[in-house]
């Protein structure tokens, strides 16, 4: 199973999604992460999703996506950039600075505060994500929520 990255852009027009999504789950493919946006001044939108498959059905399900009427474009390559964000939230405790230190080091930021919870933002490589996240669990974050992966080419 290997891990794929695939761009897509689409005339932005309803059930384009389902369409699309369908491709996959007719095959049995889960998708990891799906991102949706339209493109700036146009009626176009671009969709990244990210899954994980065999070769052989990853490169049908690629054959069939140009079939797809409304699809324009599709890019599955190894030469794009890859960005990936995650909100934590935490009791405003004395552990925060300890915390802090941890996300400021990641390039994080503080995008929310009270009395009671503060809010990071962090941004980067999906990989690099999943191990800030895995050495936050030890401070019991209040909870966690992921974008999905957005990528742009070379």
């Amino acid at each position: 199973m290997q891990k794929r990255i695939i761009c897509i852009t689409v005339i932005n027009e309803h059930s384009v999604l389902a369409r699309i999504s369908g491709l996959f789950a007719g095959r049995g493919y889960n998708i990891d992460s799906l991102t949706v946006a339209p493109l700036p001044d146009s009626n176009l939108s671009r969709i990244t999703i990210a899954t994980r498959g065999d070769e052989k059905i990853l490169e049908q399900i690629i054959k069939q996506l140009h079939k797809v009427i409304p699809v324009l474009n599709v890019v599955e390559n190894y030469e794009i950039i890859t960005q990936e964000i995650v909100l934590i939230k935490f009791e405003n405790n004395e552990k925060i600075g300890t915390i802090s230190a941890l996300i400021n080091a990641s390039g994080g930021k503080i995008v929310s505060w009270s009395e009671k919870n503060i809010i990071y933002s962090v941004s980067g490589e999906s990989h690099n994500i999943k191990s800030l996240v895995q050495s936050l669990r030890n401070f019991m974050p209040k909870e966690i929520i992921r974008s999905g992966v957005v990528a742009i080419e070379k």
